[in-house]
């Protein structure tokens, strides 16, 4: 377990977490897989992970609480090393129109979403500046790339998180660390319950909704040495409906 890159998603208990996590343990990295209520999933997608031969740990923490990041983040950097890479793919979504939002669907969200950025990437990314070597993908969303009605809280949290990624990316890139971000359309998830799916792809050009697979290749290939030479962008998988 020591010897293999170590790789934390947050988020990892369903979805395009999970996803992640599976692929990555199958390229060679010693997972964590993080949850927050969602410990019977979390703790399939770990045993899916060993199953296929790979190795992993949960990491329980929730992503919008800084106190609680630290507790459980800081003293397993301390004892394991720095991080090889980490997905943060952690998210909500309260869609509401703007005029009829609660005051705490628009802060749970952007906290979740975007201030979770901060708490995780923080003791993150400071082991990997000392380490000179380290990738970060961040999961964002079309909707933070073209804004969508009735998810302004979102939108903003994801384009929040754009522009993080971009700055961030402009920070550490002499420590040869990089930092890039997904903006997945329409995927077989969680965040569609309650959409007609039939519906929406009819909207997609290439007529059907993604899978977590497809994102978590997109991630794959973002931490791979064959990505080396990108960093600050944001790779779009949505099946056409933004070019």
């Amino acid at each position: 377990m020591e010897t293999k890159p170590k790789a934390l998603v947050t988020g990892a208990a369903r979805g395009i977490g999970a996803a992640c996590a599976q692929r990555l343990a199958r390229d060679g990295y010693h997972v964590l897989v993080h949850y927050h209520q969602s410990k019977a999933a979390a703790q399939q997608v770990l045993e899916s992970v060993t199953a296929s031969g790979g190795s992993g740990e949960l990491m329980r923490f929730d992503v919008s609480d800084e106190a609680e990041v630290e507790q459980v983040l800081n003293p397993w950097l301390e004892t394991h090393g720095p991080l090889s890479a980490l997905v943060l793919n952690a998210g909500i979504r309260a869609d509401a129109l703007l005029a009829m939002m609660l005051s705490e669907e628009w802060h749970k969200v952007i906290s979740v979403n975007l201030d979770s950025f901060f708490y995780i990437t923080k003791p993150v990314v400071k082991g990997m500046l000392l380490a000179r070597a380290g990738k970060i993908v961040a999961i964002t969303s079309v909707s933070g790339v073209t804004g969508m009605p009735g998810q302004v809280n979102y939108s903003a949290s994801k384009a929040g998180v754009i522009g993080a990624v971009k700055a961030l990316a402009q920070e550490v890139a002499k420590r040869k660390v990089t930092v890039n971000a997904v903006a997945p359309g329409f995927i077989e998830t969680d965040m569609l319950s309650g959409l007609d799916q039939n519906q929406l792809a009819q909207i997609v050009p290439l007529g059907r909704i993604g899978t977590p697979a497809e994102v978590a290749s997109a991630v794959a290939f973002l931490l791979s040495p064959a990505a080396a030479y990108i960093t600050g962008q944001v790779l779009e998988i949505n099946g056409g409906i933004h070019l």
